[in-house]
This record gives C-alpha cells, sequence and structure tokens, in this order.
C-alpha cells in the first residue's frame, strides 16, 4: 500500500512559499505561514523573484532522474500540494496565493452553481454542450479572487505557452502583470534571460511549463518521453543560472503536484457500475483521483452501502462536509461556495486506483500517469532555491 500525505498550510506547502514570495514582493496580505525553509526576508534581499512552475515535477520524478544535475544541486528541500493536488487547484494558488478553501477551485470538472453547469474549469468549457456562456465571459462570473500580481509593489510577469497565456482563465490569474507567450521551451527560458537583465527594474516573474506533467500524462512518470522533457529542462535551467549569475536574482523551481502510474486494470469506469451511477445527480466532479459525488439525501444509504460493499479495495468514502473541516482544503474563512462545489461525498481513491465516468459525445482517453489523490508521490513537490 503506497504511503499518504495530507496538505500542509501552517509552513509547509505550497501555499506557504507563495506567502513567502507575496511578502517578500511587496503584499500586506498575509493570510498564511510563510514557508518555514524560504522566508520573505530572505527573498526581499534579492533585486528579483523568480517562481518557475514545472507541470508534474513531483519530488520522486526529480530525486529519480539522475541526468537533471542542475535541479538536484539546487535542492533546498520539498513541499505539499494541495488538495485535490491536480493542477487545478495548485496552479490557482501559485497564481493568487490563496489555498483552495479561498479560492474556490477544486478540480479539473466542476460543478458550478451560478451557471448550472458543469465545466472543465481551465479551458473554461462545459462537459455537456452547449455552452452556456462564452469562456471569456466566464471568469468575471465565476470568480472574484484577486491574482498574486495584483498585490504586489512591483512589476509583475507572467510567461506561458503562446497557446494558453491569453486563455480566459490565464487572463483572469495574470491581472497586474504582463504576459509572454512563447513556443517552445528554449523560448520560455530565453524570455527570462531578457527580463531578468542587471538593469531591470525589480521584478516577479512566475513562468510555466506544463510539458513534462503532458508526457507523463500519456506515456507514464519514468518514460523515455518524460525523462527527456526532463533533461532537456535541467540544461536549460543550468544554461539560466549561468546567464543570470551577479543579477540579485532568486530563482525558485516547484511543482503544482506529482505522480503516479495507474494501468488499465485499475480503471473504475463508472459504466460498469450502472446501480451506483443511477444514485448520482450529475456527473462525477473533480478528479479521476478524487470524485466528488452529487447524491440526493433519500439515496444517500444506499449510495454509501454500495461505495462500501463494491468499491471498498479501490477507495476510501469521504462525506465532503468532513474534509472541508479537517482542513484537506486549507483553513477557514471558507469560499461561500467552497461546500457547493465539493459535493456531498468525496471518492478519494487508494494505492493506484482511479475512477473515471463518460458522458455521450465525449472523447475517450486513456492516462498511463494520474494525480489529485494524496499518495505521498502525487503531493510531495521538490524546491529548488538559488540566489544568483
Amino acid at each position: 500500500m503506497s504511503s499518504t500525505l495530507l496538505p500542509d498550510y501552517a509552513g509547509g506547502g505550497i501555499v506557504n512559499l507563495m506567502q513567502s514570495v507575496a511578502t517578500a514582493c511587496g503584499s500586506t496580505r498575509a493570510r498564511y505561514p510563510e514557508l518555514a525553509a524560504l522566508s520573505a526576508a530572505q527573498l526581499a534581499r534579492a533585486r528579483h523573484v523568480v517562481l518557475l512552475v514545472i507541470d508534474g515535477l513531483g519530488l520522486r520524478t526529480l530525486a529519480r532522474h539522475t541526468a537533471s544535475p542542475h535541479l538536484q544541486r539546487h535542492l533546498l528541500g520539498s513541499m505539499t500540494s494541495v488538495f485535490p493536488s491536480t493542477t487545478a487547484s495548485a496552479i490557482t494558488t501559485l497564481m493568487t496565493g490563496l489555498a483552495p478553501a479561498q479560492h474556490g477551485l477544486t478540480g479539473w470538472h466542476m460543478h458550478m452553481d451560478e451557471i448550472d453547469q458543469t465545466l472543465s474549469i481551465l479551458p473554461l468549457t462545459p462537459r455537456l454542450a452547449p455552452a452556456r456562456m462564452l469562456p471569456d465571459e466566464l471568469p468575471a462570473r465565476l470568480f472574484d479572487h484577486q491574482s498574486l500580481s495584483q498585490t504586489l509593489d512591483r512589476e509583475c510577469w507572467v510567461i506561458a505557452p503562446r497557446s494558453i497565456v491569453g486563455s480566459a482563465f490565464n487572463a483572469w490569474h495574470a491581472r497586474g502583470a504582463q504576459t509572454l507567450g512563447y513556443n517552445g521551451l528554449p523560448g520560455m527560458f530565453a524570455g527570462l534571460g531578457e527580463l531578468l537583465q542587471a538593469d531591470a527594474r525589480p521584478r516577479y516573474v512566475y513562468a510555466y511549463t506544463p510539458d513534462l506533467d503532458s508526457f507523463s500524462h500519456h506515456y507514464g512518470t519514468d518514460s523515455r518521453q518524460a525523462q527527456q522533457a526532463l533533461t532537456d529542462l535541467d540544461s536549460l535551467f543550468g544554461a539560466l543560472l549561468r546567464r543570470l549569475r551577479g543579477s540579485n536574482t532568486w530563482l525558485l523551481a516547484t511543482a503544482d503536484h506529482g505522480f503516479i502510474d495507474s494501468p488499465t486494470r485499475r480503471v473504475i469506469d463508472l459504466a460498469d457500475h450502472a446501480q451506483l451511477a443511477a444514485l448520482l445527480l450529475r456527473p462525477l466532479c473533480g478528479e479521476r483521483r478524487a470524485a466528488y459525488c452529487y447524491v440526493a439525501p433519500d439515496n444517500r444509504p444506499a449510495f454509501e452501502a454500495y461505495v462500501r460493499r463494491h468499491l471498498a479495495r479501490a477507495t476510501h468514502l469521504y462525506a465532503s462536509e468532513r474534509l472541508i473541516a479537517a482542513g484537506w482544503f486549507g483553513p477557514p474563512p471558507h469560499h461561500p461556495r467552497l461546500a457547493a462545489r465539493v459535493g456531498d461525498y468525496t471518492l478519494v481513491m487508494k494505492d493506484n486506483w482511479t475512477i473515471k465516468d463518460w458522458l455521450p459525445g465525449e472523447k475517450r482517453y486513456t492516462m498511463v500517469g494520474v494525480h489529485g489523490g494524496i499518495s505521498t508521490n502525487e503531493m510531495r513537490v521538490p524546491l529548488v532555491a538559488v540566489h544568483v
């Protein structure tokens, strides 16, 4: 059985890193303790602060991949992701400085009562057509949180792939910053180098790369493709360190989540459990590794009995309100719609199990690498930190 790890919001998680960064860069908002391993006072001594987010780079992946000498040489320690350990929730934390309990984004698929539709939250597209609002119209309707850049007193930049830098989700979370789109990893590092010249005004730069995550999903965490992506990134990271030498920059690198691999025999297809599916008010929300279930009050005893009888080997069953109260999503005060966005129950998958449903017309696909759960390998992310 794999070990588990709950998110740390008290000094050892990515939300605490962002509190250190925010305070160092002039924010007066102090909702969380600073990261114990790297204080705001340490970061504030530098002219520039850079946060490089390597989507999917769990601590396990970095530790096992020996051909990443630059990242490993400057590994300061590790942190936990948030719950669920997924891009939709964790990237929002990294771009706002808020825990999911405050920003309210709780997974890839979310039912949004405001428009009574279930969305894929990053592209802001509905699971079931037609869309009731265009993606560009949705952030102002669904989001009420500030971006981190809006709280800082220095020039801010967001660097992301050209394909997503102007998306509705990214544009909302980059408010207060200038944006730079890039094509290919060398373009991202070139952009970083140009923004951090010695004569530049003090800057906070957030840079994001999705390549490792994509390869890990498609081919697996230890695949040749994923390893090559990390090798290429590490080489460019080393070149950036040499280019920035003497620039008085803190260069931080971390991830939104880690990964595990899940073989097809460990995938529970809801279509094989018609009795369970019939008890749900709407399709599964959240993640394959942490699925939110909406169940009418009269059906809850039958729902609980079915899960415990037929799925106990694969999943833990929690009342979602218990997870909120236990602080899995972060400390209070809670987003006013948090409870509505995590359903009545949460299926937290054991070991390397996943659960999935498919709606009519949805394109089916498989994932080798997965995340979203509370295994140590999903939750634990590295903190690479170097002052150049």
